[in-house]
């Protein structure tokens, strides 16, 4: 069977099965009944719905996958654009904050899934498929969308019919998530995920000091103690964080720590004061200055914002056990 780009082409049809799109919607549809984000029975496996165009905004995703089976979503890394749609899936190999827009509708909803990456699964993947595929890495950057192909497009609607019970879930769910990844594997887009897997290209490298970031962002961290951890010379490590992340290592860290300390509102009802502190701000009003420049609205405007779009599954909340190390607010 011709791959699903072109058949798009020729065909100028999108990379679903016709049953395998009506089905999807109508499995989201059913799974998302409000608005906002829905936890799943599977770890690191998320829903979304949005009835509304959202304008660009600041996101931070952790390394995962994210099918757009309905509506559209637009991302925006350092001058460059990223569709994610019912034709083409994202890819981000690291955690990256961009900026993210959707396009949706009442009529219309987004309906999407985010599967995190699972690097343990690569790894064990790759025994099995690297001699027989070997796989040129020339990834440069943590973030990459690409055609979606009718085998994938199956796996997930596979994966949201499991989720409609725990136990289906249970038993089902791994096994399609790992095909996910394998496919993924098999296909030209392969490097995107090996790049974050090795430690021989810029991506890889970075990772190490990205990884840092995230579990060290309240303490004091210098570029210097960045640039050791990634094995790189200080030059060296600006150019490469620059060419995987779009921005620079301090305003990475910078957008971390606003990003967290939005979490830490959402989350734990704290107040802005406090959230600095806890995020490694010594002045309030510096954190609350940049936090508005980032996202456009005081600490409390944006926290009210976020509660009301935040929906978890029934009987489940957001909790440092059920939240991602990376993730704070997918919109």
């Amino acid at each position: 069977m011709p791959n699903c780009f072109i058949r798009l082409l020729i065909m100028n049809n999108e990379c679903w099965h016709a049953h395998d799109k009506a089905r999807t919607i109508a499995l989201l549809s059913s799974l998302t009944p409000s608005e906002g984000f829905t936890l799943t029975a599977l770890d690191g496996v998320k829903l979304m719905r949005w009835n509304r165009t959202i304008p660009r905004s600041p996101v931070l995703y952790e390394p995962s996958i994210v099918f757009v089976c309905q509506g559209r979503k637009v991302g925006y890394l350092g001058g460059e654009v990223y569709q994610y749609n019912p034709q083409q899936f994202l890819i981000l190999s690291v955690p990256l904050p961009f900026e993210s827009e959707t396009i949706a509708s009442a009529e219309e909803p987004l309906l999407a899934i985010s599967i995190r990456i699972n690097l343990s699964m690569v790894s064990e993947l790759l025994l099995s498929i690297t001699h027989a595929h070997p796989v040129h890495i020339n990834a440069k950057s943590g973030i990459t969308s690409t055609a979606l192909d009718m085998r994938l497009s199956n796996a997930v609607v596979r994966l949201l019919e499991c989720l409609q019970t725990k136990t289906d879930a249970s038993v089902l769910g791994h096994a399609i998530i790992r095909e996910i990844h394998y496919r993924i594997l098999q296909s030209s887009q392969a490097s995107a995920i090996l790049a974050a897997h090795s430690t021989h290209n810029n991506v890889g490298k970075i990772s190490k000091a990205l990884r840092l970031i995230h579990a060290e962002f309240a303490n004091a961290l210098s570029v210097d103690m960045l640039a050791a951890v990634s094995a790189m010379s200080v030059p060296s490590f600006h150019a490469a964080f620059r060419e995987v992340t779009a921005t620079s290592p301090i305003q990475y860290l910078k957008k971390t720590r606003l990003h967290k300390a939005r979490l830490l509102m959402v989350q734990d009802g704290i107040n802005a004061t406090l959230a600095a502190t806890k995020v490694g701000y010594e002045s309030a009003s510096q954190f609350s200055r940049e936090f508005k420049r980032m996202f456009g609205k005081s600490p409390m405007e944006e926290v009210s914002a976020v509660r009301s779009a935040l929906i978890t599954s029934p009987g489940e909340r957001l909790s440092p056990q059920t939240m991602d190390p990376y993730v704070t607010v997918q919109q």
